[in-house]
């Protein structure tokens, strides 16, 4: 009984060797590697990351970053607390007259 259908070794393509792999780029890769680069420079213009002194004073940089980052947290947590106490004094009192009014109306 003869078996017509190729072996495995036959079926499969050859390996490729580790620097063929390495080298391969896809334009799939290319554009992904665009877009997380303007993702990580708009992230980095945000806390006013210079390129220049990244480049010559790295750690000073991501310190400076860090800083730049807690005090805008701090500054948007600031401007939160002030709009949700702005807002608690127009809904707080409709929300209470809401409830009374279903309290009332559900006896």
């Amino acid at each position: 009984m003869s078996n017509d259908s190729p072996t495995r070794s036959e079926d499969a393509a050859p390996r490729k060797t580790f620097l063929s792999r390495l080298l391969s780029i896809r334009p799939s890769d290319l554009i992904a590697i665009f877009f997380l680069c303007v993702l990580a420079g708009l992230v980095l213009a945000v806390f006013n990351v210079d390129p220049a002194t990244l480049w010559v004073d790295f750690f000073g940089a991501v310190g400076e970053a860090w800083r730049s980052f807690f005090v805008i947290i701090a500054d948007s947590l600031g401007w939160a607390v002030q709009y949700f106490f702005l807002g608690a004094v127009l809904v707080i009192p409709i929300w209470i007259v809401w409830r009374v009014i279903r309290a009332v109306s559900n006896r």
